[in-house]
């Protein structure tokens, strides 16, 4: 009797039930929701590029980089604003647009969820011996929350302090230090940093948690943790991959994880996956299984220098002198550096993550049967990106190699 029971309580009440009934999706109008779409394509075009140069593990925050761009997106103009703007995979000329949907996000992202925390913050450091323009300092204040502090470069060491001391601030420690080096000659530095920490909707017992074997693409085989659990979560798949849902707090942000189906691997996925096919992944779930769910803990750190990937995806004239931020300053200025690093831990209670993007600018009724079991084992490499699901806005993404 208590078996059916729980049988039927599962099919009355699907993922997202009455216990979760504090979540508010964000609502966008016509011209946001091209934005947020554009948003999540320009991070898959991002991931592609990513995976395409490291073939172990990564993990990136496609929203840290495109807010970092809008900031620098404020302060340029001409062909260099064109570029910016078609890689973030926005109209030419929509700045102002652009920023008022950042602005959205950033006031709504950290309050859809109070048993989730979430960050964003943006800061300008620059060079105390050149002037930053009043109507750009105005407009990243307005629109990004940004810090807009002088600073004596002169001064390494306390420059460092400060821009270091910034990054550790806002990603709980998470990432300490990102800068090793301040120069005379850099007109700023910008950084956009995002936090978020967030509890397992369903937590798993570390009690389950076994040693399995993990299947490296090279086909070597080692024995790694594994947490474990079956229960209804939402699930999708294709011929390349599974797919699963995994929800922290009340439902508003999630992990999901694309498991490559055999015969294919974790950059088959990411060939699969583009704007418009992202959609109907976090849109559509069946939650009506349930779902043996194998997923590593795991803790990951890494930084990747961006110049050479932005390049390629359409922004090369930010990196040369020929480059037009007169918006920002009188000075000549050019993008010296494009960075980013990332730190995420995962484990049997929830999720830790952290990144910093930094620039340096130079000059049913019936008793069913019992259901079928669908077998999500991640025991081999796979994708994984932390979402808010009301857009499908892809905070961070990663690869776990195994390795």
């Amino acid at each position: 009797m208590k078996r059916i029971l729980f049988l039927i309580l599962m099919i009355l009440f699907p993922f997202f039930g009455c216990a979760h009934n504090d979540r508010k999706p964000i609502t966008l109008n016509d011209e946001e929701k091209v934005y947020a779409e554009a948003g999540n394509d320009f991070a898959f075009r991002f991931l592609k590029q990513i995976d395409a140069c490291e073939k172990g593990d990564w993990f990136v925050s496609p929203v840290s980089l495109q807010y970092l761009l809008g900031l620098v997106l404020d302060g340029a103009e001409g062909v260099t604003a064109d570029e910016i703007c078609r890689t973030l995979g926005y109209p030419a000329g929509q700045s102002e647009a652009v920023d008022a949907y950042c602005r959205k996000m950033l006031s709504e992202l950290p309050n859809l969820d109070k048993k989730t925390k979430l960050t964003l913050a943006n800061a300008i450091f620059f060079n105390n011996k050149m002037e930053i323009k009043a109507p750009y300092k105005k407009r990243v204040e307005k629109f990004y929350d940004a810090e807009v502090e002088s600073l004596d470069f002169y001064q390494k060491q306390a420059s460092l302090r400060t821009i270091n001391g910034w990054c550790n601030r806002q990603t709980n420690g998470l990432i300490p230090a990102v800068l090793d080096d301040v120069t005379p000659d850099m007109f700023a530095y910008l950084l956009n940093a995002l936090y978020f920490k967030g509890t397992w909707m369903y937590p798993f017992n570390k009690r389950s948690t076994q040693d399995r074997t993990f299947t490296l693409e090279s086909g070597e085989q080692k024995e790694i943790p594994m947490m474990m659990k079956e229960r209804k979560y939402g699930y999708g798949e294709n011929d390349v991959f599974q797919r699963v849902i995994l929800p922290y707090g009340n439902g508003s942000y999630s992990m999901i994880v694309l498991l490559p189906k055999q015969g294919h691997t974790a950059a088959d996925v990411i060939a699969n996956v583009n704007g418009e096919s992202w959609k109907e992944i976090y849109s559509h779930w069946n939650y009506s299984t349930l779902i043996n769910v194998w997923l590593p803990p795991f803790e990951s750190k890494y930084h990747i220098k961006l110049n050479d990937i932005l390049c390629a995806m359409g922004m090369p004239r930010s990196f040369s002198p020929k480059a037009e931020f007169k918006p920002m300053s009188d000075d000549a200025l050019w993008l010296s550096f494009v960075q980013q690093d990332a730190v995420i831990k995962v484990d049997e209670e929830g999720t830790e993550a952290a990144a910093v993007t930094s620039a340096g600018m130079v000059g049913a009724t019936a008793i069913p049967e019992p259901p079928r079991i669908i077998m999500f084992h991640c025991d081999h490499p796979f994708l994984y990106l932390i979402t808010e699901n009301s857009t499908g806005t892809v905070l961070f993404a990663g690869k776990f190699t195994g390795k």
